[in-house]
């Protein structure tokens, strides 16, 4: 009897063990499935102008959350931040600008004002100096609109690479990575650009626009470039301004002019009627963008993009007026 009972008792102890253990093993299973999946925090990074965001949208990837500041068609010369702009660069782990006192008014009004001004990088910092444009009539002495030749601009991407990966070490290699694809994405553009420049003859590779934008086009690509207004928008345009620039398109008998899309028209169309008064005619080629990309989603809403369609406007401008001079 008692030997039964004992059995009988093991019995019951040893299925109340394997209950408990089988519900522990349901308990964790259920604490594994319910568990949250740890978020990796991405790094909130602030660019100024559109062809900087660009340059951080591709080198950075899924790494990263990028704003861009200043949007499509938007005169970074003119462009003054809003309290929400001051909210974001403040809150910003890395803040982007191109500096050589292009975003002037932000510089001036936020990233001068920063207690942690490590943050802000200027993509032109460290680009050879020899290499930039003088311009003594713009603050800073030189000439702030480098994207325009492509080869400066890798510069400007290998100086947002270089920043992620120190910043974000873990994700260095991915930075490398997408930064080699891209700039190899660039020197083929830089290498085409030249190609279709050479099928203008030098003599008639004139760019006339509304204001001093596209001179490192001019420099890496062999046009002459004329601009209504200097470097800077903010300047006013004179009547001795259009009056100088209709004579010189009348003397080079040039017959194709260009607007641009983040600057007013009036000024060139005040060039065109002048040159029509004096019995010349001469016509808008197209808009080109100078300070600001086209609209997103779009081809010329990316920076590739954008210099795809300015070097097509300009040489099929320039070749139509040469077909029809023949």
């Amino acid at each position: 009897m008692d030997k039964y009972f004992l059995k009988k008792s093991l019995y019951f102890f040893g299925l109340l063990l394997f209950i408990f253990a089988v519900g522990c093993q349901n308990d964790k299973a259920e604490d594994i499935t319910n568990a949250k999946p740890t978020v990796e925090k991405k790094l909130n990074v602030v660019a100024t102008i559109s062809m900087i965001t660009d340059i951080v949208n591709n080198i950075g990837g899924d790494k990263l959350d990028v704003t861009g500041i200043i949007g499509e068609g938007v005169d970074p010369h003119l462009y003054k931040p809003t309290a929400r702009d001051a909210k974001r660069l403040k809150e910003a782990d890395i803040i982007f600008y191109n500096g050589l006192n292009l975003e002037v008014r932000i510089t001036g009004t936020v990233l001068d004002k920063m207690k942690d001004k490590t943050k802000a990088v200027a993509v032109t910092d460290g680009m050879d100096r020899s290499r930039l444009r003088e311009a003594s009539e713009f603050l800073g002495g030189y000439d702030p609109h480098v994207w325009h030749d492509v080869s400066l601009w890798m510069k400007a991407s290998e100086r947002v690479r270089d920043t992620l990966a120190h910043s974000d070490p873990k994700n260095a290699r991915y930075y490398h990575a997408n930064a080699k694809n891209y700039l190899a994405t660039l020197q083929t553009l830089h290498d085409d650009m030249h190609k279709l420049a050479a099928q203008i003859p030098a003599k008639r590779r004139v760019l006339v626009t509304t204001h001093d934008a596209f001179g490192y086009l001019g420099r890496a690509y062999d046009f002459e470039v004329r601009g209504l207004m200097g470097i800077n928008t903010e300047d006013e345009v004179s009547i001795t301004d259009v009056r100088e620039l209709a004579k010189f398109i009348i003397e080079r008998k040039i017959s194709t002019i260009f607007v641009e899309t983040s600057a007013a028209p009036q000024g060139i169309h005040a060039v065109q009627a002048a040159v029509k008064a004096k019995g010349f005619n001469v016509k808008i080629g197209g808009n080109l963008f100078a300070d600001a990309m086209g609209t997103p989603g779009m081809s010329e809403g990316t920076y590739i993009g954008m210099m795809r369609y300015n070097i097509d406007t300009i040489v099929n401008s320039l070749q139509t007026e040469l077909a029809y001079q023949e």
